[in-house]
Order: C-alpha cells, then structure tokens, then sequence
C-alpha cells in the first residue's frame, strides 16, 4: 500500500511540475515533457505492467484537466509504458544511457501520435514544419531534463520503495 502511494504522489507530483513549474521555463512556448520521463522510469525499474497503469493514470489526468479529446494522452501515455516495461529484467537500471536513449524514442513516438490524431486528421499535413518548430526543440528539452529527472526517480524507486525490491516482488501494483 505504500508503494502504491509514493507512486500516485510521484505521477501527481510530476504532473503539477509539467503543468506549472515547466511551463514557466518554456523556451519559446516548447517545454519538457516530464510524464514522458516519469513513465519511461517507471516503466525500466518496476515493469510493463505498473508502467501501462502510471501511464494511463498519467495520460488520464493530463487528459481530463488540459486535453479536448479524453483518451489520447491516456492511450500514448500507456504504450509508452507497455513497451518500456519490456526492458525492465534486461536492463540494470543505474546506468543513464538506456534512459536518455528510451526517452528520446518515446517522446518521438508520443509526438508523432499527437501530430496524427490531432493534426494530419483534421487535414493538417504540414509535417516538417511541427518537425522543426515542436518535435525536434521538445526531443532536446527532454534529453536535457532526463539527465536530471530519471536519477530523482531512481533515487525514490530505490530509497521509498525498498521493501518490495528486497522480497523480489515486480508485480507490487496488481496485489
């Protein structure tokens, strides 16, 4: 039950930083995506299956307080942490490249879904320019702020959520 609480503290945490702290640091009004970074984490340390539900719930409040079609960021949010959670058992977790590598594809992936559901079908189909002007200064950002965000992560995974790495217990979530 802890476990299931730092978690929800955590993703909310992170979703209030992405919603008003990075919004204030936004770089000609691209800003990092921390849920992104949050989900990949989850998803290396605890598993596919504990990552499709932060990423849903993620997706969902995301979805619920700025998105206009309910269900999309709930939907990227959850593949996201599918596919990432596939990497848990062969990947050692300490080491930051494989995070950098994981999030810079996710946050293509998570772009590349937006620009298709909410431009190319409403007939936008100016894909080089949301390349250049969104896609691409919000990989960078990203990259950036993964440095720094994904050893925080680490450090809760590792520090507040000890007593189910020591009995060996990765399906903690689904108990």
């Amino acid at each position: 039950m802890k476990n299931k609480c730092i978690l929800f503290l955590t993703a909310v945490v992170c979703f209030f930083l992405q919603s008003t702290l990075l919004q204030k640091i936004a770089i000609g009004s691209i800003s990092p995506n921390l849920l992104v970074i949050f989900v990949v984490s989850v998803g290396l340390m605890r598993g596919n299956k504990t990552a499709m539900f932060v990423g849903f719930f993620t997706g969902l409040l995301d979805d619920l307080c700025f998105g206009g079609a309910v269900g999309l960021n709930a939907f990227l949010y959850m593949a996201i942490g599918y596919l990432c959670g596939f990497s848990c058992k062969i990947y050692y977790d300490n080491n930051i490249k494989v995070p950098v590598i994981l999030v810079a594809l996710n946050d293509l992936i998570y772009n590349m879904g937006i620009f298709v559901f909410t431009f190319l079908l409403r007939g936008r189909i100016h894909f080089l320019f949301f390349l250049e002007r969104i896609i691409i200064p919000e990989l960078i950002y990203t990259i950036l702020l993964t440095v720094i965000a994904y050893k925080i992560f680490y450090f809760i995974n590792y520090r507040f959520m000890e007593q189910d790495r020591k009995e060996g217990n990765t399906n903690w979530l689904l108990r």
